[in-house]
């Protein structure tokens, strides 16, 4: 068969998966053209390979400015993969933090309205940032959708964070109240980007219940401790293919560019920033950190070798041979 122009021999009654398996392709990172026609990813397994077929294998690789790379979510199009928290500022420092960090999406929380003139959180967010509404205090999936539903009347638009909380020591997300909840939203057209605890068979059930994107937690929420939970979501990013957002314990620039290098299509912080001295300073750090590791992965990483070692410069033709 031709696979990208080169003639190859592949065995009897290969399929497609097994074609791209052992040839170290990463399924969620490319598209297959097969004889002129785009196989859906799903039926990968199921596809035999012939001696005649040509494939056509691509991906993205570094080109182009940094604008042309875009996050997509629900259809909907950023070019910032930085989500900003709000929580735990105050108001009068919430635009500082957005615009140093260059964040098109934040996400705010609902609570109960108190009579009289009050400073709401709306005022001092950019019209051009996309609201995020949370779930915050939601304990199953049935207060998760009536919080969704208030905050979509409130006027924050279809987008909605699910989180399902009932363990009130580690604050660890409840993945099957959650699954159900997103279930729910989902069919109500809701932009469902729903917090979990990174497991792949979890992931995989709301990917299937209509979730927009999947946002595992790094570590405990407002933690600080980064990426605990690093070779978990490392799967996510192989076998889910929905954007994958790190969310919750990132502490530091640099775990946000550790999460970028990895592969996850954006990074959502929030205690990190509003608890630094200088918040401003902070964000803009975290913006750069962000870009910094979305480009190392799209140049592609350099090899790592686990034994012995690899000269830079030659050893030889100078002071010996």
């Amino acid at each position: 068969m031709i696979l990208n122009g080169e003639n190859i021999s592949i065995k009897d009654n290969m399929t497609l998966a097994e074609l791209l398996s052992e040839r170290g392709y990463r399924i969620t990172m490319i598209a297959v053209e097969l004889n002129g026609a785009i196989p859906p990813k799903s039926e990968y397994d199921k596809i035999i390979l012939k001696n005649s077929d040509v494939i056509e294998i691509v991906h993205f690789m570094g080109g182009g400015s940094q604008e042309d790379d875009k996050l997509i979510i629900g259809g909907h199009e950023f070019t910032s993969r930085f989500i900003l928290g709000s929580g735990k500022y105050s108001l009068d420092l919430i635009k500082a933090a957005v615009e140093h960090a260059g964040a098109q999406m934040i996400t705010l929380a609902l609570r109960r309205a108190a009579t009289g003139e009050v400073a709401n959180i709306l005022d001092y967010i950019p019209d051009n940032v996309t609201l995020l509404p949370n779930t915050s205090g939601a304990r199953n999936a049935d207060e998760a959708v009536r919080i969704a539903r208030l905050a979509r009347e409130v006027g924050c638009g279809d987008f909605i964070k699910i989180e399902c909380i009932r363990d009130s020591k580690y604050l660890l997300p409840d993945n099957y109240e959650t699954i159900k909840a997103t279930e729910i939203l989902a069919k109500e057209g809701f932009i469902v980007m729903p917090y979990m605890y990174p497991d792949l068979n979890a992931a995989r059930d709301l990917m299937n219940a209509g979730a927009a994107s999947i946002m595992p937690l790094g570590a405990p929420i407002g933690s600080n401790k980064g990426i605990c939970t690093k070779e978990f979501i490392k799967i996510l990013i192989d076998e889910i293919d929905l954007p994958i957002i790190v969310d919750a314990g990132i502490g530091r620039p640099s775990h946000a560019c550790e999460a970028m290098e990895m592969g996850a299509a954006a990074v959502m912080a929030n205690t990190a920033i509003a608890t630094a001295g200088e918040v401003p300073a902070m964000a803009e750090a975290f913006k750069k950190a962000i870009e910094a590791g979305r480009t190392a992965y799209l140049s592609g990483m350099g090899r790592v070798i686990e034994k012995g070692a690899s000269a830079s410069s030659p050893l030889t033709g100078f002071l010996r041979d």
